[in-house]
């Protein structure tokens, strides 16, 4: 299956390019699931009452349904120790969803759909706005990192000692449970990340030509670069017709003109025309024309390379394509690279031969970060 992620800057209409990118898969022939992730129905307006596709399903991320199933099976596994504290239930139905509880809809969902028996060709994400869609899509990584740090794997060797600690201390014991509840997430977690990973797997990013979507699409490019995603192509919305047809709208349509001119040196561009309306229904999802959903692409690779003959160095390379010398810092802690690029963060494991070096420096040239590492001779295997 083929997955394919749509966001972009607030209000640039990746909503209706999601719709109209999967309604256009599933009239040629491929079984589509668009899944709408908006609490409120914003797909449903754009798609109409009438003529979806037959190959085309459409879901929507239901947040409180979610919430309330996780409580109650939280309260389920937790009872013994609840009991012992001496709270009170909590009715599901009379509790509305926790902040974070919207995020973790969405990563289910993400998961159901991969994990599905429905054969689907494809899948369309109707991710919020860049901003957010980004930190959602760094929540499985981050996630499972502080659930390895908070209970790691090894700390469960004493589970055959806990039915005789729960013994003699008379009280139930909640560590059983609580390794079980984290493994479980962290099994989700993982076919997430295997989700956002595959080499079926892209972003594509949805932005209104004109300085303030210029900006805001680098700022996303830069995510997605940071985050490890694959951006397939942007799609240039709502452009506004030339020559004679111009007009009046002379001035802003060379300002668009510009700004696509500069988005062609970076990125692969599909400009979709301003249809001068809001689209609605089938027929204008036909008229915008969505670019095809992209065919399986290779995987993103930060590579290493050996240049210890030529100066005793090997080298990361990092593609953060428009990040700027000012804002990129690093810190190596332990294991593991602590990358900030603008206003993003991202805690990266190093490469086995990397976790032997120290680190010697680092340079952003070319759209790329490139991190010196010299070999620690304590470390390092001695040549003869």
């Amino acid at each position: 299956m083929r997955t394919l992620l749509i966001t972009g800057p607030g209000g640039s209409g990746r909503t209706t390019i999601a719709a109209a990118t999967a309604s256009a898969a599933a009239r040629e022939g491929a079984r589509t699931l668009l899944l709408g992730t908006d609490p409120g129905d914003t797909l449903g307006p754009v798609l109409g009452d009438a003529d979806v596709p037959e190959l085309l399903t459409v879901r929507r991320v239901d947040p409180d349904t979610g919430f309330r199933a996780d409580l109650a099976a939280l309260q389920e596994r937790a009872g013994g120790a609840l009991d012992l504290l001496g709270a009170s239930p909590l009715v599901p139905e009379e509790t509305g969803p926790l902040p974070g509880a919207e995020e973790l809809a969405v990563l289910r969902a993400l998961r159901d759909a991969a994990a599905s028996e429905d054969a689907y060709d494809l899948l369309v994400v109707d991710l919020p706005a860049a901003p957010r869609a980004l930190a959602l899509l760094a929540l499985p990584e981050e996630l499972r990192r502080v659930l390895r740090r908070l209970l790691p794997p090894e700390r469960q060797a004493a589970r055959a000692l806990r039915p005789v600690l729960g013994r003699l201390a008379g009280v139930p014991m909640p560590a059983e449970w609580i390794y079980g509840t984290a493994a479980r997430l962290d099994l989700q977690l993982a076919a997430v990340e295997a989700l956002l990973a595959d080499r079926g797997t892209v972003v594509r990013l949805v932005a209104e030509p004109g300085p303030a979507g210029d900006e805001a699409l680098r700022s996303a490019a830069l995510g997605v670069a940071l985050r490890g995603l694959r951006l397939d192509a942007v799609v240039a919305n709502r452009v506004l017709p030339e020559g004679e047809a111009a007009g009046w709208l002379a001035g802003p349509v060379a300002q668009q003109r510009k700004t696509l001119d500069e988005w062609r040196e970076e990125h692969t561009v599909h400009p979709v025309a301003h249809l001068g309306r809001d689209p609605r229904g089938a027929d204008d999802l036909v008229a915008l024309a969505a670019p095809a959903a992209p065919e399986a692409t290779g995987p993103v690779r930060w590579p290493v390379a050996d240049r210890i003959a030529e100066d005793g160095v090997l080298v990361w390379h990092l593609p953060l394509p428009g990040a700027r010398r000012d804002t990129v810092d690093l810190v190596r802690r332990g294991d593991e690279l602590t990358v900030t690029a603008g206003p993003f963060r991202r805690v990266v494991p190093l490469p086995s031969a990397l976790r032997r070096c120290t680190v010697d420096g680092a340079a952003l040239r070319e759209g790329e970060l490139r991190v010196r590492f010299r070999p620690d001779p304590e470390l390092w295997p001695r040549t003869r």
